[in-house]
């Protein structure tokens, strides 16, 4: 009888994640057929999963609509700069926090926390308003600033987590064996740090690539606008989605995180003892 409900209930479980999988897929696979269905078909009364006649014509419409090669170039420096900053800046801060614990340590905890219920309209005025002061309005460097700062309590919350995973043995053995501090670290703790950093770090930068609100209020030039924003401008005037060449602009602007993802995943779990054996 146990052995029965063992199986149903593992198969209830593998019922719910198939049910979730689908309600994840199904937008992005709509996507991908609307991306690749003419305007006759996209219109029908009866829409299909498969196109009956595929066209690469909605591309050729978006690149020559919008600058799409340039605001993915702006999205892709913004994402990759506050992810790398992030990363740097959280890394040290997490190890203090995991190994010395105090007021600082349960101050700075709090602190993450709470930033994390503040909504954007919340600091988008008072961000304005010391942007303006420091001359960041309209740039880059200020709008990649704006990331890190919003990224970072997350990204520090996610590392302290991983730095107390690593035992503290390991270091204490380094220590007994003559390992100065700063050895430790690279050579035992850094490894052992690895697929959370290299997790953390594509955190920020999915976060980056698909930030909408503080991109369009501080970006004002054409020319310095990142990928969400000029997707907005296939909408007309009156709201009306021109959705083959936005269908086909979105589809293009998922593909950086997929692929980063697909790429380092593999990376994430390999190295979770490396420095354990190393050491």
């Amino acid at each position: 009888m146990s052995l029965r409900t063992s199986r149903s209930a593992r198969s209830g479980q593998y019922l719910a994640l198939l049910c979730y999988l689908v309600f994840l897929a199904f937008p992005f696979l709509w996507l991908i057929s609307t991306a690749f269905k003419p305007a006759t078909e996209i219109g029908s009364l009866h829409p299909t999963w498969i196109p009956h006649h595929p066209t690469l014509g909605n591309f050729r419409q978006a690149f020559d609509e919008q600058p799409l090669l340039r605001a993915a170039a702006n999205s892709l420096i913004a994402a990759l700069s506050a992810g790398l900053i992030a990363v740097v800046v959280a890394t040290p801060m997490a190890y203090v926090m995991a190994r010395h614990r105090g007021k600082i340590s349960t101050a700075a905890t709090g602190w993450v926390v709470i930033s994390q219920a503040f909504p954007f309209v919340l600091v988008i005025i008072p961000l304005f308003l010391v942007l303006k002061n420091l001359h960041l309005i309209d740039s880059l460097v200020g709008l990649i600033l704006v990331y890190v700062v919003w990224a970072l309590p997350f990204a520090l919350w996610m590392l302290v987590g991983y730095v107390r995973a690593v035992p503290v043995e390991l270091e204490e053995a380094a220590a007994v064996d003559g390992a100065t501090r700063l050895r430790t670290l690279v050579s035992v703790t850094a490894p052992l740090l690895a697929p959370g950093i290299v997790a953390t770090a594509l955190f920020a930068f999915i976060t980056a690539w698909n930030e909408f609100f503080f991109a369009l209020v501080l970006l004002k030039t054409p020319e310095k606008q990142t990928l969400p924003v000029v997707l907005t401008h296939f909408l007309g005037a009156e709201g009306v989605a021109d959705l083959g060449p936005l269908a086909a602009a979105a589809f293009l602007a998922t593909l950086p995180s997929l692929v980063i993802f697909a790429i380092i995943q593999r990376h994430i779990t390999s190295g979770m003892l490396a420095g354990a054996v190393k050491s």
